[in-house]
């Protein structure tokens, strides 16, 4: 017995040597038979029987080799499509962690230099830990969402086939970021596996921006604000201040009451508390007046 399945008797069971003479005699079969696992049933089929081989355990390899089979075909037309790509994506990510006239981006400069002084305040030495910092701000809060969402800065439709190819390149962004090391087997995920050369060089190029963002002189604040209005006239024409008050006062709508209240508790001037009263009377009435016009026309 295996399982459910009663295993016949061959005539090696019954230790029939080689040249002996066997006398067959025909007689009358129940049940169907499988040419191939000679497997039958009994008519009552309560009772299960196999001559060579099990069928559950060839229906299992078979299904295992098959799986197999389509993994690596799979793996293969991966790789050459990687292999097509390579040089872009390549780009993609030194152009992220490169620095253009050996300066890193104003923003980026400020910001991990902010993080280099908290560290440093709160005596934190484990290079380590400013490593996560940075990585967390700037890396896996901005650039993955980006990767991985093209189409909030393209005007282009994000298909599943996409969005799988995608997330193959974003989880080979964010592994070079990373301080585990990772030697992925071949039992790995593929998307895993595709990256798993390319990583130790790209960690290597990591480590050695944030070091070269580090060394450089810190901005000046006249430096720095002279690149925020820079960079607000190149948007001046783009931004909507009526949208950006409708923005705003949603927050202060939600939290009006702990704003007054931190605002009575504070030493904050009488005046702030008044036209914080009169903002929000100016929208309530453009509310009601919206609601009123609604309900005449529609």
């Amino acid at each position: 017995m295996r399982g459910e399945v009663t295993m016949l008797n061959t005539l090696k069971h019954y230790r029939i040597p080689d040249g002996s003479t066997i006398k067959v005699i025909t007689r009358k079969v129940q049940g169907p038979q499988s040419s191939t696992l000679s497997f039958k049933e009994e008519p009552d089929f309560q009772t299960k029987y196999f001559h060579l081989i099990d069928p559950e355990l060839a229906e299992n390899t078979n299904s295992v080799r098959k799986k197999q089979e389509v993994k690596e075909v799979y793996r293969t037309k991966l790789l050459s499509t990687k292999v097509a790509v390579h040089s872009y994506v390549e780009n993609l990510f030194k152009t992220i962690w490169g620095t253009s006239n050996n300066r890193p981006p104003h923003a980026v400069k400020y910001i991990f230099d902010i993080l280099d002084s908290q560290a440093e305040l709160k005596n934190i030495s484990d290079p380590d830990v400013l490593h996560i910092w940075k990585t967390n701000s700037l890396p896996l809060r901005f650039w993955v969402n980006i990767l991985k969402n093209p189409q909030f800065v393209f005007d282009l439709e994000k298909t599943p086939l996409l969005d799988g190819c995608l997330s193959v390149i974003a989880q080979a962004f964010m592994d070079s970021f990373s301080l585990t090391e990772q030697q992925p087997g071949m039992h790995a995920p593929t998307n895993k596996q595709l990256y798993a050369k390319d990583i130790p060089q790209y960690r290597q190029e990591v480590k050695a921006y944030y070091k070269k963002v580090q060394e450089q002189p810190a901005l000046s604040s006249r430096e720095f604000k002279d690149f925020l209005q820079e960079e607000s006239k190149k948007h001046e024409n783009e931004f909507n201040e009526s949208l950006a008050l409708c923005e705003i006062y949603t927050f202060i709508h939600r939290y009006f009451n702990q704003i007054e209240q931190k605002l009575e508790q504070s030493t904050a001037p009488s005046r702030l508390k008044e036209e914080l009263q009169q903002v929000r009377e100016l929208f309530d009435r453009k509310k009601h007046f919206q609601m009123t016009l609604k309900y005449v026309f529609f």
